[in-house]
């Protein structure tokens, strides 16, 4: 990485020029810093989010910049941060003014009081984040870079500006943004800097759950998500935001039979499934598909290790990790909590392919049926090469066999032919076990392949089970 002392280059949109010309007329010193000059240097893009620091007034420098652009976009000011932000369709612009920062122990809310340049690089969090190029005139484009985080950006080394000690236990969230970025960029964490958070690790509890899921979502959608796990559970952190996950850890041996770690599985289920897919929530149903086996780990002498009902278990715990850590308790969690239900099926059917049991599968998964198979296929993380092969062939002739069945019975969405209503109004009934009997009878017949899914079949069925259930047509 070339160590230019200016970057213009990165500078060219004309945000920046706006930017400079309401410096220059508020007479005020400003910079622009952190992820749009790291990114730009590790050539990740045009980042959309810019970080302006003002000496002086951050909010009056907004409203200046708002003035100038052409069609004034509106000015949002955050007075308890002394922060302020400008949206267009190109950026999205954060200006703050210069500053010092003190904590307390209980909080990661700074006392805030008016600095210099030094002083807000001093408080970032970490070196290749306090990277600062110039907007003024006289320098335009300079970097400014106080702790050599452009050699950091080179080795690839996440660091703190100041005693790392510090820095983590007054920010506490800045061990899991260590952790994201180290899992984001595939960088390393400095050895001094990777105690500080193993020391620090219980501080983690004092940082809001919609903090701490808001780095986890981001390490979850990274290319590879287990270096971000393998970093919150060598560090310490893991145990307080998802002890499910620990609970999985270790191998136990009785009788010369042992079972597979199952944490160490679940990160390689999690990184086979992010190359398959960028849906998040899907990746979360990877890293809970196996929480259920902790809490139902059993031997038995006959058969070794089990756990049976692991994936009903788990699919509950999913509700309960969900409301603790203040995730949505919407369709979000129901998906999560269905494939984790599911997580076995297509496995359990994948040796003897009947047409029969691809229609519960089916009919079972609706419409999440794609996420269920891209799942299970991420599940197979046996190292034996023929077994592998011999899994995910398996799993190709399930998926064929799904595309002909759905095309065949329509089984997706499955809405019976026949309504309970017709069936209340063809025989004279009210709502009553009779009608579900009938309903029942159609659905299963349909499923085992006994009728097609079409309306004459299932009303001749139906006339079948009224008679040996002794119901009479309404004439």
């Amino acid at each position: 990485m070339p160590k230019a002392k200016n970057y213009k280059e990165a500078l060219q949109n004309p945000i920046f020029d706006i930017l400079s010309d309401a410096a220059e007329n508020l007479h005020l010193k400003c910079y622009v810093i952190g992820g749009f000059v790291r990114d730009f240097l590790l050539k990740r893009g045009s980042p959309k989010d810019i970080d302006v620091v003002a000496i002086g007034s951050g909010i009056a420098l907004a409203y200046e910049v708002s003035r100038l652009l052409p069609k004034q976009p509106k000015v949002t000011v955050f007075k308890n941060y002394g922060t302020a932000m400008l949206k267009t369709k190109e950026w999205e612009v954060e200006f703050v003014g210069a500053r010092k920062e003190s904590y307390a122990q209980d909080s990661r809310n700074p006392a805030v009081e008016d600095g210099t340049m030094e002083d807000d690089q001093n408080r970032r969090d970490f070196t290749i984040n306090a990277l600062a190029l110039s907007l003024n005139k006289e320098n335009f484009g300079d970097l400014l870079d106080p702790f050599d985080g452009l050699q950091d950006l080179e080795n690839k080394i996440i660091r703190t500006p100041l005693d790392p000690n510090i820095t983590y236990s007054d920010d506490p969230l800045r061990m899991l943004r260590a952790i994201r970025f180290a899992c984001q960029l595939l960088f390393f964490i400095e050895k001094k800097s990777l105690d500080a958070i193993i020391r620090n690790s219980n501080r983690i509890k004092i940082i809001s759950n919609e903090r701490v899921v808001d780095e986890l979502n981001k390490i979850l959608l990274s290319k590879k998500p287990s270096v971000g796990f393998q970093l919150l559970h060598q560090t310490g952190l893991l145990p307080y935001i998802l002890p499910e996950l620990i609970a999985l850890e270790g191998i136990d041996e009785i009788d010369g039979q042992r079972h597979k770690d199952n944490f160490w599985h679940t990160l390689e289920v999690l990184d086979n499934i992010a190359l398959a897919t960028d849906d998040l929530w899907l990746r979360w149903a990877a890293l809970l598909h196996d929480i259920g086996k902790a809490p139902t780990k059993r031997f038995d002498e006959k058969v070794g290790w089990t756990f049976h009902g692991h994936e009903l278990v788990g699919s509950k715990m999913v509700f309960k990790l969900f409301k603790r850590l203040r995730l949505p308790l919407n369709e979000k969690m129901k998906f999560v909590q269905k494939l984790v239900y599911m997580s076995s099926r297509p496995i359990a059917i994948s040796n003897e392919v009947s047409d029969s049991a691809v229609r519960r599968l089916v009919f079972d998964a609706g419409e999440e049926i794609e996420s269920l198979m891209t799942l299970c296929e991420a599940d197979i993380t046996t190292k034996n090469t023929k077994k592998f092969k011999k899994y995910h062939q398996n799993f190709q002739i399930v998926r064929k066999k799904i595309v002909e069945v759905e095309e065949r019975d329509h089984i997706r969405n499955f809405q019976p032919p026949i309504s309970g209503e017709e069936i209340m109004e063809i025989f004279g009934l009210k709502p009553s076990r009779e009608v579900g009997i009938l309903k029942e009878t159609i659905k299963e017949a349909i499923l085992e392949g006994e009728i097609p899914n079409d309306y004459d079949a299932a009303k001749e069925l139906m006339f079948k089970k009224g008679k040996e259930l002794g119901l009479k047509v309404n004439l």
